[in-house]
């Protein structure tokens, strides 16, 4: 599932509420902000950890990833998010909730080939859901 919109919409909220009622329903369930698990990653490619950590990854039942285009992508990063999405694709479930539409992932990916492999993995088979509105964190003026 792919949940975007603006600031303070409502993505994290709803992404974590799926996620919560999947590990009620005895699903594991991991939540990270994107930029940290690529962060993890590259420090595992460096210990040697990697391969495990993305097998460990690669059995979650739900994994959501939270802002993955908040900031730049490195070539390292990119192709990291590229392993841990084809060893998820078609048997496991991945939420990313983003301030960017879908649209423009592709552009912030990057590199065409990998961005088309990363995008094809993503979109194939998701639901999409852009949210629209004010953030909720606006609280109302007193009257």
């Amino acid at each position: 599932m792919l949940i975007t919109g603006a600031t303070g919409c409502g993505k994290t909220w709803l992404g974590c509420a799926l996620a919560q009622q999947a590990a009620r329903q005895g699903f594991t369930v991991l939540y990270t902000r994107a930029t940290r698990l690529l962060q993890e990653l590259q420090v595992a490619h460096g210990d040697g950890s990697f391969g495990r950590r993305l097998g460990a990854l690669a059995k979650l039942d739900l994994l959501v990833l939270a802002d993955p285009a908040i900031a730049p992508i490195a070539a390292q990063e990119r192709q990291d998010l590229l392993e841990l999405l084809d060893d998820r694709a078609g048997s496991r479930s991945t939420l990313i909730t983003s301030q960017l539409p879908t649209s423009a992932w592709h552009q912030w990916l990057g590199e065409p080939t990998i961005a088309d492999a990363i995008m094809d993995r993503l979109l194939h088979g998701s639901h999409t859901l852009a949210l629209k509105g004010e953030s909720l964190r606006r609280t109302k003026a007193p009257a």
